[in-house]
């Protein structure tokens, strides 16, 4: 719910779903923007002034988030909105947005093949997840693969770009399947029938939400835990894991730009302000520390310009940096989207990602997926043990 404002205060709107199938990872997302609003507040605010936000939840129904997002704007007096997990959730703010010259945040993994000029996209793109993730996979399990989503965009999306970038390397897709957004462990049981039959190298999965959980461990009942196939995910973190168990989660694998066990300063601050918050970090996700991050990067350009002008602040964030617990992140201004880290990590028998291999330096992102350059990756991903710095 919103709640009464101060008449002091910079005031912004949070739409993340506090309840619902994709509630697991909103509520990351949810706590790393207030903990950074805190963060803001409890050194001084922007000016003298605190961030105050103005919160509701969509639970996780599509059309709320539109609806909420026109509230925010024509009720509540709000111009710049924080928030969405799914592409289809973002879909239904993004034309509010536009229409109203305001300003939205975007703190999650996504297709791809959009631009706004009223949108600041802090989650990686297919360049910087998916690129990296098929280079491994070819290299390390196979050139077959079994594809499985939830049914909505950014799963059948996100399967199209991934199966061209597999062809590239010489990988073929053998199956392709799709389930409910409110699907159980019984949903998958013909996906798995399938996949058993096609015997996959590697089983690419987008499927998201409560969903992930049951399809982990339907996964783990079917393979009576002799799991041939890894599953590998773009969407899979820390959140699904805690809640999936460490013997359903074990050998399989994630891309991502941040996983919690990163080795620096900054992530040791943010993991210790987490924890004081919120008492605990099981909950820290890729997804939450983009949310972290972001905000941060909008107070930097708060404190510039003195105003919330959405085009004020729009040329404020052009080339905006912070030194984000995954390493220093910066915005492009080709495209509004956001300079991040590139690392793959597989689950290990205690249910936590280990970091097995990194970039060497942020990845310019590239929307529109241009460049592939798929071979590219074989020497500038680099195994962890040798050093490179995280």
């Amino acid at each position: 719910m919103g709640r009464l404002r101060s008449a002091d205060a910079w005031v912004v709107g949070i739409l993340f779903s506090r309840t619902g199938v994709t509630s697991v990872i909103e509520n990351s997302q949810f706590n790393g923007a207030l903990l950074a609003i805190e963060e803001i507040n409890e050194s001084g605010g922007i000016h003298g002034r605190r961030i105050e936000p103005i919160c509701y939840d969509p639970a996780s129904v599509v059309s709320r988030y539109g609806e909420l997002a026109e509230r925010l704007l024509a009720e509540d007096g709000v111009n710049v909105i924080f928030g969405c997990y799914m592409s289809s959730t973002r879909k239904e703010v993004l034309p509010i947005i536009e229409r109203r010259n305001a300003l939205f945040f975007y703190p999650t993994l996504y297709e791809g093949f959009e631009y706004s000029s009223n949108v600041i996209y802090s989650g990686a793109v297919p360049n910087q997840n998916s690129v990296p993730l098929a280079s491994y996979l070819l290299e390390n399990y196979g050139s077959r693969f079994y594809f499985v989503g939830s049914d909505y965009i950014y799963p059948r999306e996100s399967n199209r770009v991934m199966r061209n970038i597999l062809r590239q390397g010489g990988g073929e897709v053998v199956g392709e399947r799709y389930v409910s957004l409110e699907a159980g462990e019984d949903d998958f049981s013909n996906v798995l029938d399938e996949i058993a039959s096609l015997a996959p190298d590697a089983i690419f999965s987008t499927v998201v939400g409560t969903g992930t959980v049951n399809f982990y461990r339907a996964y783990l009942k079917a393979t009576n835990g002799n799991k041939h196939a890894p599953i590998a995910s773009l969407t899979t973190n820390e959140a699904e894991v805690a809640e999936m168990g460490a013997e359903a989660a074990a050998g399989h694998i994630t891309a991502a730009p941040y996983f919690r066990n990163i080795k620096s300063e900054a992530n040791s601050r943010f993991l210790e302000r987490y924890y004081k918050r919120f008492g605990t970090v099981d909950t820290v996700t890729s997804c939450c520390e983009a949310a972290y991050f972001q905000m941060h990067l909008f107070a930097n350009a708060l404190r510039l310009t003195g105003c919330m002008d959405t085009d004020h602040l729009r040329e404020a964030l052009r080339e905006a940096e912070f030194d984000a617990p995954q390493g220093r992140v910066k915005i492009d201004p080709d495209n509004n989207h956001t300079y991040l880290h590139s690392r793959i990590a597989k689950l290990d028998e205690q249910g936590e990602f280990a970091v097995e291999l990194e970039v060497r330096r942020p990845i310019k992102p590239d929307p529109y997926l241009v460049v592939p350059a798929l071979n590219d990756w074989n020497f500038r991903l680099m195994p962890l043990k040798q050093g490179l710095g995280n």
